[in-house]
C-alpha cells in the first residue's frame, strides 16, 4: 500500500525525473486517446478508429524523433547547422523547461551525453548482454566478440628500443605463420637501426603492410592493434584512428605500464584467445577536442594535411577561422609555456562561464588520463568505465580550487580571458603542442569513440592491480595487533 501511494502522490507531482520525461509523455498521450476512444466508441466506425491509432502513432514518432540524440546516431559534425543539445545560453543553469512546451523539454548534454560506438573497425564489437539493468552494463560482463575472424593486425612498437627486437619478430613471425595475418607496421619501424642492422630479419620485413603517420588512411583497414612497449604505445595508437578503433592487445614491455597488462612471455596463448574472441574489454572513453584559430598571416600547412591527419578542407578562409580536430585518450593539457606570468584562462561548461583559471594552467582529462598528468595534480583517480570528465587546475593561486567531475555529455570551452597578460599553450596527450592566442578557442566533449582495451581478467580486477603494481596505491606497512597477554588486560 505504501508503494501505491508513493506511486500515486509522484504520478500527481508531476515528472520527477528528466530520464523518464519521453516516457510519462508517451504514457500520458497513450491515456488520453485511450479515454478519447473510449468516449466516440458508440459513434466511430471501425475503418475511423484504425485511422486514428494510425495518426496516433505518427504523432508518437515524431515526438521520439525530437529527442533524437545526433552524437548517438552517428552525428559526430561539429558544423553550426546542427543546434547544440540542452537548454539555451540565454538561461540560467538552473531553469527549467515549460512544461506546456514538449518541444523545449529536452534532455541536457549533463544527463544524456553521446552512446560510445561498439564497434571497433570493421570486424570487431562487444558483445551485448542482455542482464543490462538500466542501460549500465556490469564493467565485469563486458567481452569482446567478432563478426569475422580478424584478418589483419597492426603491431606498434617503441622506437629506438633494441630490446624489443626479438619480442617484435617473434610477434610478427607469430602472426604471419601461424595465424596467417596481415602485418601493418609504421614505416619508421623498419627504419630503426636495431632492425636494419639485422639480416636474418630481411625474409619478414619483405612481407610487412607499411604506412606513414599523417599521410596514409589505414582506419579501414586494421582489425586488431597489438602494442609492444610502454603506455606511451597505446596513446600512439589511439592518435591514429580519429573515428572507431579496433581492439587493442597491449603488452608490457616498459617502464610503467599502467596501462599495458599482457606479460610477454605466454604471448602465443593470449593472443590466440583474443583472436578466438575470448577476452574481457574495457571502454576507455576519449574526448573529442576542436581547436578553432584565428588566421593570422600565412599558416602554412605541410602537404595539405593538417597536424593530426585531417585534411585542410577544414581551414573556412571564409570566417577567416582555422578548425583542428584530436581524439585524445588521457588529456589536454592548457599551460602558460614559457611565460612568468600566470596562466589567465575562462573555463565554460554548456555556453556558462564556470571560473577563471589563474595558476600554471589546467588539465581536462578522461577517467583513463586521471591516474596519468592529474594524478600529479592532485586529483582523484577514476575507474575507466565511469562516464566522466575531469577539470584539474595545475598550481592554482587560489586555496580553495579543488579538483572537479563532470558529466561526460557536457561541452567544455576554453579560452583566452580578456585580462590575460600572455598567451597559453596547449598540448594534447602529450603531443601536437601548441600556441593558442586571443580569439582562439579549444571546445572538449567526450568522444563517440572509445579506444576498446582488452583485459587480462576484467576491467575492475585489472584496474586495481595496476594501482598496486604501478602506482603502489595504499601501500603500507601493517598495524601490528596486541598481544595475547595485553588483550586479556584489556
Amino acid at each position: 500500500m505504501l508503494a501505491q501511494g508513493q506511486s500515486s502522490s509522484a504520478k500527481r507531482g508531476g515528472l520527477a525525473d528528466v530520464s523518464s520525461g519521453l516516457i510519462f509523455l508517451k504514457k500520458t498521450s497513450k491515456q488520453t486517446r485511450h479515454q478519447r476512444f473510449s468516449d466516440q466508441s458508440p459513434r466511430l466506425s471501425t475503418m475511423e478508429v484504425e485511422q486514428e491509432k494510425v495518426n496516433m502513432s505518427k504523432e508518437l514518432s515524431a515526438d521520439a524523433a525530437s529527442y533524437r540524440c545526433s552524437a548517438c546516431h552517428g552525428d559526430e559534425d561539429w558544423g553550426l547547422s546542427h543546434p547544440m543539445r540542452g537548454r539555451a545560453k540565454s538561461r540560467s543553469l538552473s531553469a527549467a523547461p515549460a512544461p506546456a512546451s514538449t518541444k523545449e523539454f529536452r534532455r541536457t548534454r549533463s544527463l544524456h551525453g553521446p552512446c560510445p560506438v561498439t564497434t571497433f573497425g570493421p570486424k570487431a564489437c562487444v558483445l551485448q548482454n542482455p542482464q543490462t539493468i538500466m542501460h549500465i552494463q556490469d564493467p565485469a560482463s563486458q567481452r569482446l566478440t567478432w563478426n569475422k575472424s580478424p584478418k589483419s593486425v597492426l603491431v606498434i612498437k617503441k622506437i629506438r628500443d633494441a630490446s624489443l627486437l626479438q619480442p617484435f619478430k617473434e610477434l610478427c613471425m607469430y602472426l604471419m605463420e601461424e595465424n596467417n595475418m596481415i602485418v601493418y607496421v609504421e614505416k619508421k619501424v623498419l627504419e630503426d637501426p636495431a632492425i636494419v642492422s639485422d639480416d636474418s630479419f630481411g625474409p619478414v620485413k619483405r612481407k610487412f603492410c607499411t604506412f606513414r603517420e599523417d599521410y596514409d588512411d589505414i582506419s579501414n583497414q586494421i582489425d586488431l592493434i597489438i602494442c609492444l612497449g610502454g603506455d606511451g604505445t597505446l596513446l600512439y595508437a589511439s592518435s591514429l584512428f580519429q573515428g572507431s578503433v579496433p581492439p587493442v592487445m597491449a603488452f608490457h614491455l616498459g617502464s610503467l605500464g599502467f596501462l599495458t597488462p599482457f606479460n610477454f612471455e605466454n604471448f602465443q596463448s593470449q593472443v590466440t584467445q583474443v583472436i578466438q574472441g575470448n577476452a574481457a574489454v574495457v571502454l576507455r572513453s576519449r574526448l573529442k577536442v576542436r581547436v578553432v584559430k584565428e588566421l593570422r598571416g600565412k599558416m602554412a600547412i605541410p602537404n595539405g594535411i593538417s597536424e593530426n591527419g585531417v585534411l585542410a578542407t577544414d581551414l573556412d578562409t571564409e570566417v577567416g577561422k582555422q578548425v583542428m580536430q584530436y581524439q585524445v585518450l588521457n588529456e589536454v593539457v592548457i599551460d602558460r609555456g614559457p611565460s612568468s606570468y600566470l596562466s589567465n584562462v575562462d573555463v565554460y561548461l554548456n555556453g556558462h562561464l564556470i571560473t577563471t583559471v589563474q595558476g600554471d594552467g589546467v588539465i581536462v582529462s578522461t577517467p583513463t588520463g586521471s591516474t596519468a598528468y592529474a594524478a600529479a595534480a592532485g586529483a582523484s583517480m577514476i575507474h575507466p568505465n565511469v562516464p566522466a570528465i575531469m577539470i584539474t587546475p595545475i598550481c592554482p593561486h587560489s586555496l580553495s580550487f579543488r579538483p572537479i567531475v563532470v558529466p561526460a555529455g557536457v561541452e567544455l570551452k576554453i579560452m583566452l580571458s580578456p585580462e590575460a597578460r600572455n598567451t597559453a599553450w596547449v598540448s594534447f596527450d602529450g603531443r601536437k603542442r601548441q600556441e593558442i592566442r586571443h580569439g582562439d578557442s579549444i571546445s572538449i566533449t567526450t568522444s563517440c569513440y572509445p579506444l576498446p582495451s582488452i583485459c587480462v581478467r576484467d576491467p575492475v580486477s585489472d584496474w586495481f592491480e595496476s594501482l598496486a603494481q604501478c602506482l603502489h596505491w595504499n601501500v603500507r606497512k601493517k598495524q601490528a595487533h596486541f598481544p595475547e597477554e595485553e588483550e586479556e588486560e584489556v
